[in-house]
């Protein structure tokens, strides 16, 4: 458990503290423990990585990282999955992904679990299309249900099995139903 201290912490003082598992953010000068997954979560987030890589990273379009801190915005958040367009991920000296990423995902991909606030985790997403995200998701496995979020527009939900879930226009060839996402969960 961790113990704020009594006064307002910086973000700069966050970054300098050890990484938790699970990962904690860092939101409005508070340190906020995310919860731990649990099966459901896990299932959708591994099949959706491979998903969206299979499509994206052999055209050298985008990759989607599991769990990676996004600073930006005086945020520290760590999206489920984040998705970055190749021109816009962060690389060190050798040309190798660099270890910090100091901006927001262009597709950011929460998935609800059990005891989560899907008020903290729609702040979260809305926070990152404030910054520049091209859309986000916000996937709740008990309803089935796949909320859109995309800047200036309102929320859309899909809860058909039938319904194509929309994506960013960078990975148009991602082509998935709710029946799709959720079928995995049967695997």
């Amino acid at each position: 458990m961790l113990h704020l201290p009594s006064k307002t912490l910086t973000l700069a003082d966050f970054l300098k503290l050890s990484e938790t598992k699970p990962a904690s953010e860092y939101i409005d000068g508070q340190i906020i423990p995310k919860p731990m997954p649990q099966g459901k979560h896990s299932v959708i987030q591994g099949e959706l990585i491979s998903a969206i890589n299979h499509v994206v990273k052999p055209k050298l379009v985008a990759r989607a990282f599991p769990e990676l801190r996004c600073t930006f915005g005086d945020c520290s958040l760590v999206p489920d999955i984040a998705v970055f367009t190749i021109n816009r991920i962060p690389r060190d000296q050798n040309g190798e992904v660099a270890n910090s990423f100091t901006l927001y995902p262009d597709w950011a991909i929460e998935i609800l679990s059990p005891d989560q606030s899907q008020t903290k985790v729609t702040k979260n997403i809305l926070h990152c299309l404030k910054y520049g995200t091209q859309m986000g998701w916000l996937i709740d496995p008990n309803e089935q249900a796949v909320f859109i979020f995309r800047p200036k527009q309102e929320i859309e939900i899909f809860d058909q099995p039938n319904n194509y879930l929309p994506v960013p226009s960078f990975a148009d060839e991602l082509k998935l139903s709710n029946n799709d996402l959720f079928s995995w969960l049967l695997e």
